[in-house]
């Protein structure tokens, strides 16, 4: 079932077919947690710094950035997250975005591949920036990068349409074992969007057969998911990648929630499968189902709470509404959740 997004689509929709200029937000980020967000992780250039990783910039963390500043309602910010973007990352000839940036290098972009997920969210974020405020410009860009990806990475193989990671390194072509697909790529809220932007009905399929696809991946004793997975036949964990539900898969649940899928049995699987110890979630060996890493920060932890709420009602716990940025990525997971939170499930907090 294709399900409505979380923001604003049928807003985005009378702005890209010609109807009210200026939808109002659905969701926000309070002022104060995006200071504190901007301060960590936000340059001067318009750079998202991911401070876990070297201090290097990225497709994802750009798109992540103009949602967050769409969601800030800050127009001032939002446009300088993309013109860095648009003058150092989107330097590819087919219209979408090198994937890694890294200040310490000459040149900076240290790898050319693009990353689909960091496409998909900047897109996105295009789509929403130039609905609310009205800029035919943002919404020009974000149409080219979503005609771009469904050209070039969106893919049918097996009957399933499906998202190549990049355009190099993961197709049928590429590897014994391709396609070789990340199942935390789909970013399922912007897809609707992307229909809107290149109106395609494969964006409607790539949803629904990323719900089956994932549906298919439970692998080890804890009946988990991979982060890289092989779908040359049945899915398998993908060859020469770690066997893990690590840093990417992560978001799943979330990307879930923020899409509005409600089942409670697929959700309830992923987070009581994810739960490392009473209070985090972890990274997990799916070959024998023991826990590589423990997470605590409340940006990983949220995810799970989030489904908890949505499941069983149970309310957030004060550690993770509490927003006190340290590393990129957790504090960027744990807006998009208590943005989502605030808007479609109050009783949560």
């Amino acid at each position: 079932m294709f399900l409505r997004p979380f923001l604003t689509c049928a807003a985005v929709f009378l702005f890209l077919c010609g109807g009210l200029p200026n939808p109002a937000h659905s969701a926000g980020v309070p002022a104060a947690e995006w200071e504190a967000y901007k301060a960590k992780f936000l340059d001067g250039s318009g750079r998202i710094i991911d401070n876990g990783n070297g201090n290097i910039s990225h497709s994802e963390g750009q798109g992540y950035g103009l949602i967050l500043a769409y969601l800030a309602n800050d127009p001032s910010d939002f446009e300088q997250i993309w013109s860095f973007t648009r003058t150092e990352l989107l330097l590819r000839d087919d219209g979408l975005a090198v994937w890694k940036w890294d200040p310490n290098a000459k040149p900076h972009v240290i790898d050319t591949n693009n990353a689909s997920d960091g496409d998909l969210l900047i897109a996105y974020g295009l789509a929403l920036g130039g609905a609310a405020w009205n800029r035919a410009d943002y919404t020009a860009a974000a149409r080219n990068i979503a005609r771009s990806l469904l050209k070039s990475a969106v893919v049918d193989h097996a009957g399933r349409t499906v998202l190549l990671p990049g355009l190099e390194g993961f197709g049928a072509d590429d590897r014994q074992d391709g396609p070789v697909i990340n199942p935390s790529y789909w970013v399922y809220e912007a897809l609707p969007i992307m229909n809107m932007l290149a109106p395609s009905d494969r964006w409607k399929k790539l949803a629904d057969d990323g719900q089956v696809l994932l549906g298919a991946m439970r692998f080890g004793p804890r009946h988990l998911p991979v982060d890289w997975v092989s779908i040359a036949r049945q899915p398998k964990p993908a060859e020469g990648f770690a066997p893990e539900y690590g840093y990417n898969a992560i978001r799943i649940p979330l990307y879930l929630a923020r899409f509005g899928v409600t089942d409670r049995a697929l959700l309830t699987w992923l987070a009581k499968a994810t739960t490392a110890s009473a209070d985090a979630t972890g990274i997990f060996d799916v070959t024998t189902g023991e826990v590589k890493e423990t997470l605590s920060d409340p940006g990983y932890r949220l995810v799970n709470d989030l489904v908890a709420c949505m499941v069983d009602g149970t309310k957030l716990p004060d550690a993770v509404r509490r927003f006190d940025p340290v590393l990129y990525y957790p504090s960027t997971l744990q807006l998009l959740g208590l943005a989502f939170i605030a808007e479609k499930h109050p009783e949560c907090l």
